[in-house]
């Protein structure tokens, strides 16, 4: 499934703006996403380092944690994109991957960017294939 080129420059301007105020002073690595709801509604997020690195906080589960938390329900969310400076695409971790395939829509889309035109697309059954999930943890 190819990104709506639309979606993608309204999503990437919203990640841009949240990797400006991105709190990264160990990695210096600023990152920023953007989620969108089946409304159209628009939530950001940047990462949030700590010096106590296990406290750090991802933009994408930033960005998720903010529609959340603005009335999206989880498995709602329609698209993700997560931006980072330079000419390489980064994809998302495995954790921030395992919280948007519970709290993104079974059609939903991934896409990762930076500053050139370059990007890459993952589906849900893509960018995690074998998800943890409720009832393997109900056992």
């Amino acid at each position: 499934m190819k990104p709506v080129p639309e979606i993608v420059a309204l999503l990437k301007s919203h990640a841009q703006n949240a990797a400006s105020r991105s709190y990264s002073p160990y990695s210096k690595f600023k990152v920023g996403a953007a989620v969108i709801g089946e409304g159209g509604e628009i939530f950001a997020g940047c990462n949030v380092e700590n010096a106590s690195y296990g406290l750090t906080q991802c933009a994408e589960r930033n960005a998720i944690s903010a529609a959340i938390a603005g009335g999206l329900l989880a498995g709602t969310l329609k698209s993700l994109l997560v931006y980072t400076p330079g000419e390489h695409v980064c994809p998302p971790c495995g954790a921030c991957r395992q919280v948007m395939h519970e709290m993104m829509a079974e059609e939903s889309q991934v896409i990762s960017c930076c500053d050139g035109g370059v990007y890459k697309a993952w589906t849900r059954k893509e960018y995690l294939p074998d998800p943890f999930v409720p009832e393997i943890s109900e056992g």
